[in-house]
């Protein structure tokens, strides 16, 4: 890994026209031209650059008062958590969880998105705290395109978390009024307790009207692996390349689970998965 820090730090890497050495992006970090710190912070996360100067100058990043929008949002915050959540380095959790009471929606969605990536199981507690007050509190903010918390990736987060003392918290938003939060209620107790009945739900989302809620479906079961999904994945009319990641996500997780795949023999279940996969290209 230092290896291809120091190969990286030692040339000039191209993203949209702009050449940038890690050096050049970490202290872009505090340039006086704000445009150059938001890219600095989204150009660390895409070349996963995670020396600890980097995630340091990341760090600091989270506190930033300076790139403020008319309404309040916190543009190079939200950045910086991105790409925190990219460079595997938990140092960042403590940091990331203060950022749960930002007054920015958007710099706690990309907090959370970062503590779920990260895996560290400290940030639990102040994740389930989001959930208080239940469905009946989970309402648009006025004059906003979102809820009061970005209850999708909390969700979501606390699955991928293992965060089996959340269940009861979770259950009841699996009625929740936006279709989204309720896959993302299904997939997290799906990874949670592996009942069936939450991997069938996605499935029969499947066949709903509205594409991008069909896309989403289709990426929750990849998240979660869910096999039997498998033939309604490859039908469900949606674009091939979605279906693919889909699939795709599906075969790894089994391959992962099963036994089978240190002998180096495939199952059935993932012959039919590959054959599907083949149906497609």
């Amino acid at each position: 890994m230092e290896q291809q820090h120091l190969e990286l730090s030692s040339e000039q890497v191209s993203e949209n026209g702009e050449s940038l050495t890690v050096e050049e992006a970490i202290a872009n970090l505090c340039h006086e031209e704000l445009g150059k710190r938001y890219y600095a912070a989204w150009w660390l996360g895409r070349f996963r650059v995670n020396t600890p100067d980097a995630i340091n100058g990341l760090l600091a990043a989270l506190k930033d008062e300076s790139d403020r929008t008319e309404d309040g949002g916190y543009p190079l915050r939200r950045n910086a958590a991105r790409a925190l959540g990219k460079l595997e380095d938990k140092k960042a959790v403590p940091a990331l969880i203060e950022c749960l009471e930002c007054s920015d929606y958007y710099v706690r969605e990309a907090a959370i998105e970062a503590l779920g990536m990260l895996g560290d199981s400290s940030c639990i507690p102040a994740l389930i705290k989001l959930l208080e007050g239940g469905v009946e509190t989970a309402v648009l903010i006025p004059g906003k395109p979102h809820l009061i918390q970005p209850y999708e990736d909390i969700i979501e987060a606390l699955g991928t978390l293992r965060a089996t003392e959340a269940i009861s918290l979770i259950k009841p938003f699996i009625e929740h009024p936006a279709e989204k939060v309720q896959y993302a209620a299904a997939r997290s107790l799906y990874q949670l307790t592996g009942e069936a009945v939450y991997g069938e739900y996605l499935t029969k989302a499947l066949e709903g009207d509205n594409l991008q809620l069909r896309r989403s479906a289709l990426l929750d079961l990849a998240a979660i692996g869910y096999l039997p999904a498998a033939k309604a994945i490859s039908e469900t009319l949606a674009e091939n390349s979605m279906k693919l990641i889909a699939l795709k996500g599906l075969l790894e997780h089994h391959l992962t689970i099963n036994p089978k795949v240190k002998s180096q023999i495939l199952s059935d279940e993932a012959i039919g998965v590959m054959t599907l996969m083949d149906s497609l290209l």
